[in-house]
């Protein structure tokens, strides 16, 4: 099966915590501290590899994580950076944050690598809060926490043009004729069910890359059929290839056909209607003369300024005509890779693991909890001067003060926190 999207989990790895020890050694009664610093958590990456065309490695296996940075060590060793993690991915896929929906990388054009998650700082051993005057810190700072996304992965493909139309048009034998591609073409409607990519080459003309979109039907930008999953494709094409059966073998108009399909590019994405069009009549071989579908695309649609070419996908009749306008309109477009703008910033968005807290009054007394206040308290030692000064710069630059003030603390009332009871002064 194609598969071209996933939603998946990824982390980053948590920085290593520095250590606290002290220096132990044959005549030196009280060594000064020695707490190697924490390694830096492992960074989560995607790259690019052009020999993958989907994303089915992700269907199975949902969660990815980059390693730990190990904890620092006694003598001021340094723990090991966690490994990063690289995810491999085909040219084309787009990474969003689920939720939101927002582009978090495309991985698109000269975009080959991108850290989409950082890993952890290590945190500073004990070695580094010494002082004149507090000698023998017995605290080390905690590595910071791993960050955690769920993102949803979409491949779309990468072509400069794009067949559309309704099923059983020609479509996949117009591309089998024109490029390198080899799709299954059989005569039943959604037959193609993978997008199929093809490059054209031009005698004394620049080529490009041509994509059978499947079949579209009536409904398809609200989801009807697989209609998200093909107009996802049609995303960075710079021009489209409108195939009808001008020949009418199925009795369809294909005026009608056009109008509904544009119709659906439109309600999908309103920039897709814009884009340069030419039209395609398929299946001249099978004209008959009582038939008029061609004269009709003609009348309706070159007023517009969309060109109709009469072709045939069998016999090869009017495809040379029809490919070297298309790669002359090409050439005075853009020849940049349509590429998706980066909208959600994974380090602005997630804060480093800001765990909540709560600040109740119970009988007079202010109670704060939360992880954070213990995960503070069970790393920093409050007989010291220092110690104290550390945390009440952590309950500052965390809001706790602020909220007990907005609560209606006043000096001496009793502030509680896991055990811990001590009078607020300012």
């Amino acid at each position: 099966m194609f598969a071209d999207r996933a939603k998946i989990t990824i982390r980053s790895g948590k920085g290593g915590d520095g250590h606290c020890s002290f220096r132990r050694e044959l005549y030196v009664a009280n060594g000064g501290p020695d707490g190697g610093d924490g390694g830096k958590g492992g960074d989560l990456i995607f790259e690019v590899d052009e020999g993958l065309n989907t994303l089915y490695d992700y269907r199975h296996k949902r969660k990815f994580s980059a390693g730990n940075g190990e904890e620092g060590g006694k003598r001021k060793c340094h723990g090991k950076n966690g490994q990063d993690l690289v995810l491999k991915v085909p040219p084309g896929t787009v990474i969003r944050e689920l939720k939101s929906g927002k582009v978090i990388a495309d991985m698109s054009g000269d975009n080959t690598r991108q850290v989409v998650l950082k890993g952890g700082r290590g945190g500073l051993g004990n070695q580094h809060f010494a002082t004149a005057t507090m000698q023998v810190p017995k605290y080390a700072q905690p590595g910071k926490p791993a960050l955690e996304l769920e993102v949803l992965l979409e491949l779309k493909v990468i072509a400069d043009v794009g067949l559309i139309g309704f099923p059983n048009v020609g479509k996949s034998t117009l591309l089998s004729r024109v490029t390198n591609a080899d799709p299954k073409i059989a005569n039943y409607h959604f037959t193609t069910l993978n997008p199929n990519l093809g490059v054209v080459d031009l005698e004394d003309s620049k080529g490009f890359v041509m994509a059978d979109i499947p079949g579209l039907i009536e409904g398809a930008s609200e989801g009807a059929g697989l209609g998200h999953e093909f107009l996802r494709h049609i995303e960075r094409t710079k021009m489209m290839i409108h195939v009808v059966d001008a020949a009418g073998t199925e009795g369809r108009d294909p005026v009608d056909d056009i109008y509904k399909i544009n119709a659906e590019l439109k309600s999908y994405n309103e920039d897709l209607a814009k884009r340069p069009q030419v039209i395609a009549a398929n299946k001249m071989d099978l004209m008959y003369q009582e038939a008029n579908f061609l004269e009709r695309l003609k009348a309706e649609f070159e007023p517009q300024g969309i060109p109709v070419f009469a072709i045939s996908g069998v016999s090869g009749q009017g495809l040379t005509k029809l490919l070297y306008y298309v790669s002359r309109r090409l050439e005075e477009m853009d020849s940049e890779t349509v590429v998706f703008a980066q909208e959600y910033f994974p380090e602005d968005e997630l804060i480093y693991e800001e765990l909540p807290y709560t600040v109740m009054v119970e009988e007079g007394v202010y109670v704060v909890e939360g992880p954070k206040i213990e995960k503070m308290l069970g790393y920093t030692n409050l007989d010291s001067e220092k110690g104290f000064a550390f945390f009440q710069r952590f309950l500052k630059e965390s809001g706790i003060l602020d909220e007990l003030e907005q609560k209606g603390i006043q000096e001496g009332d009793t502030v509680k926190m896991y055990g811990l009871q001590f009078d607020y002064y300012k």
